[in-house]
């Protein structure tokens, strides 16, 4: 996808409003929680940041994507849980307060893991000739087009309790349609990319969005935590922050292949998310509220 204004501008500042509406659902209670849920915690931390990025990195081998296409799918994998799934989560009787301290912790690890895997990708696929790690100040660029709105959000939440209680719901809503505008725009502007490469890419992006939805969900099961914190940690994990994906395919890497997978995969996951909402939810359980 090439370089425009639209990437230019408008991804940085679609992907602020996006963690400015996480940090205004957060507060430092959110993260003093996880000491609360020790074993939840740990397990979806693990299913994220390394269990994952092996599912994915044998995915990639077995379907033998080009080096480019191969990066992206690892840089989606290296992504943490986007803000959207805390919505799912509600809709789908989960433990909402769970979804939101994962959201936050993850937001902040992968600030360091995402790095790393996507150095890693980029060596392993691209070869000694084409690789060029992730500079030290890209790595801050992304840090703080992440981490700063998240912390303004919280301040504003912190400071104007009321203001953020009554603007949460409606910037939630506005990064999930900031969301669908970025990828239908991409869409349209990079049809014909799209187009050559969805034959490609789309049976591996579909396996691996089940995958991470999958083992978010039944390897929490199989160690026996309960199914609302199972289906949160289903759902962070299986809703990937694309956004977040794709900015750093096209503005720290300027790769275009690489921005193709997560623009699929931010395309899949609403309605593969909202299948497993419906097959996981707790027919007999009221509504969750949201935390």
């Amino acid at each position: 996808m090439q370089q425009s204004l639209a990437t230019d501008l408008f991804l940085p500042l679609a992907l602020g409003i996006i963690m400015l509406g996480l940090g205004l659902s957060l507060t430092l209670d959110d993260f003093r929680r996880v000491a609360q849920y020790p074993k939840a915690m740990t397990v979806a931390l693990v299913c994220q940041m390394l269990l994952l990025p092996v599912v994915c990195f044998f995915l990639v081998k077995l379907f033998g994507l080009a080096p480019a296409l191969a990066v992206g799918m690892m840089l989606l994998a290296a992504s943490p849980g986007g803000a959207t799934a805390n919505l799912y989560s509600h809709l789908s009787n989960g433990d909402v307060a769970l979804n939101i301290s994962l959201t936050a912790v993850n937001s902040v690890l992968s600030l360091f893991t995402l790095p790393l895997i996507v150095n890693f990708s980029l060596q392993h696929f691209m070869g000694s000739e084409q690789y060029i790690p992730m500079q030290f100040s890209k790595v801050l660029e992304v840090f703080g087009i992440v981490l700063i709105p998240v912390l303004i959000g919280m301040f504003i939440r912190a400071r104007f309790p009321r203001f953020a209680a009554r603007m949460e719901k409606p910037v939630k809503l506005g990064s999930a349609l900031i969301l669908i505008i970025l990828i239908v725009s991409v869409v349209i502007r990079e049809n014909k990319l799209l187009t050559d490469y969805f034959a490609t890419l789309g049976v591996p992006v579909l396996l691996f969005n089940v995958l991470s939805l999958a083992v978010g969900y039944f390897v929490p099961r199989w160690l026996s935590i309960e199914k609302k914190q199972a289906i949160a940690i289903g759902m962070d994990i299986g809703i990937h922050n694309g956004t977040l994906a794709i900015y750093v395919a096209l503005s720290v890497l300027s790769n275009s292949a690489m921005s193709v997978p997560p623009a699929i995969y931010s395309l899949l996951m609403f309605f593969t998310a909202a299948v497993f909402g419906y097959l996981v939810k707790p027919r007999d359980a009221a509504p969750a509220s949201v935390a």
